[in-house]
């Protein structure tokens, strides 16, 4: 049997399972969502959350791929006892990871056309409803954006063809390393601007009054349930968990050190990312007046007309846009890889092969999502103004992620499954943090409720916002 891939270095599997993570989830939705419910407050909120559900979630899925030396194509079979289910899972694991990379090719490809353009100076001279028309008419030309759709498949296949070490590990340390530095000079440029310690106090300094503030300006529970779910969801699926994204990573990493101290490190790389980019968007949308909380369209309306105001804006937008590249290239890469080593586990096929077959199906099942902002914009499965990225990610985001975490939760805990005491050799290898065995309790029997509440709910504001439209 063919030795399996490992790492070349801790320093690399740290950086490519943060890659995975780290993506448009920290750059695109935090920022606006930290800026709708109130600021600091939401920020401290979401890390007790990433503490107390992230981390030993993240710890589980590393332990059943470091124990199998597996992906999710067969962990499950290596593991499981005898005459059980478990494995059945494998396969909407596997749904998971195509089903992120089919809106988020598309994604990463207005990423790469926006650095093109901003660097160009494209949006210079433009006031915001110039910003906004060329946004929308940029989704209006399919060709366009398949051109960049096609380059972001191929660029991520392309790193994932060289190899393990050669390709991913190389290739994202350098990628992630580059980001990192981008992001803190952006950061420091945009805490230097006239006026920006307004924008730092609202993002640094709690004020759990705003958390639960409504439209009138008064206490609302409503508000504070709605806040309290957003930190929990935003939390839960920043880490890419329940698709076996992490779980692969874990397959090629050694037993020097223990799980929790590794989930703990790649938690804060991720947090630090999704917090660092808060300090390059708010202290400059306070300085500009612009709204925090402006929903999806902060990075591509929004930003560039900061950029525009800014001296030197060209230079910091093209900046701004590269680092966004970096984020979703990086998530790309991960994915891509754990997609590619699916099919090589399962079935035995060639690194080669694999590439090839799965570029392909790629490039097919992603253009729905393209298709759906201008030729297929009148299908709304959601509602009015939905497109087929926002059902692809209610798939993932409702559905795939919180109940594959509830299952990677449930066979860690369960006697039925690989059991706590298997978890916890396995986990507890090496140096480093230890899990806290003591809470065995809190994940067997509160932690399953606490993922369960996040599926239940999700599909409650999306169906109840439907049937209020």
């Amino acid at each position: 049997m063919k030795e399996r891939e490992s790492f070349g270095s801790r320093l690399g599997f740290l950086l490519i399972s943060a890659g995975c993570a780290i993506g448009l989830g920290n750059v695109w939705r935090f920022p606006y969502i930290v800026g709708k419910y109130g600021g600091a407050a939401f920020v401290l909120m979401y890390l007790i959350f990433l503490v107390i559900m992230g981390i030993p979630i993240m710890s589980m899925e590393f332990a059943v791929g470091r124990a199998s030396r597996q992906s999710v194509a067969t962990s499950f079979h290596k593991l499981e006892p005898a005459g059980s289910k478990w494995h059945w899972y494998s396969w909407f694991g596997m749904a998971g990871n195509y089903m992120l990379m089919m809106f988020y090719t598309t994604v990463g490809g207005w990423m790469l056309l926006y650095f093109v353009k901003m660097a160009r100076g494209d949006f210079q001279e433009l006031d915001a409803a110039g910003v906004q028309k060329a946004f929308d008419s940029l989704m209006a030309q399919p060709g366009l954006m398949l051109a960049f759709m096609v380059l972001v498949i191929l660029l991520g296949m392309g790193v994932c063809a060289l190899g393990l070490q050669n390709g991913v590990e190389r290739i994202t340390k350098v990628m992630m390393l580059c980001l990192l530095a981008i992001l803190l000079v952006l950061a420091v440029r945009s805490v230097t601007l006239p006026g920006a310690g307004v924008g730092l106090e609202f993002y640094l300094k709690p004020d759990f009054v705003k958390l639960a503030q409504g439209a009138d300006g008064a206490f609302s529970f409503s508000r504070l349930g709605e806040a309290i779910f957003a930190a929990m969801g935003q939390a839960f699926f920043t880490l890419s968990l329940g698709i076996g994204a992490m779980a692969i990573f874990g397959s090629y990493i050694g037993r020097e050190r223990r799980l929790m101290g590794e989930a703990l490190n790649v938690a804060i790389l991720d947090t630090f990312v999704a917090v660092v980019v808060g300090l390059v968007i708010f202290p400059a949308a306070f300085h500009y007046g612009v709204n925090p909380g402006e929903g999806p369209s902060l990075i591509f309306v929004t930003l560039p007309n900061i950029f525009n105001e800014m001296p030197g804006g060209r230079v910091w937008g093209a900046l701004f846009f590269v680092f966004m590249s970096f984020a979703a290239m990086s998530t790309v890469i991960a994915v891509f890889q754990n997609i590619i080593t699916f099919p090589m586990d399962k079935l035995g096929w060639s690194r080669k092969k694999s590439v090839a077959v799965n570029t392909v199906a790629i490039f097919i099942l992603s253009l729905p999502c393209l298709l759906g902002f201008n030729l297929w914009s009148a299908f709304q499965p959601l509602g009015e103004k939905s497109t087929v990225m926002d059902l692809e990610d209610f798939i993932l985001s409702n559905n795939l992620l919180p109940l594959g975490s509830l299952v990677y939760l449930l066979f860690c805990v369960s006697k039925r499954g690989w059991g706590f005491e298997n978890f916890l050799a396995e986990a507890d290898q090496g140096k480093g943090l230890p899990f806290p065995r003591k809470l065995r309790w809190y994940f067997t029997w509160v932690l399953p409720f606490v993922v369960l509440f996040i599926f239940i709910m999700g599909y409650w504001q999306t169906f109840s916002a439907m049937l209020a439209a």
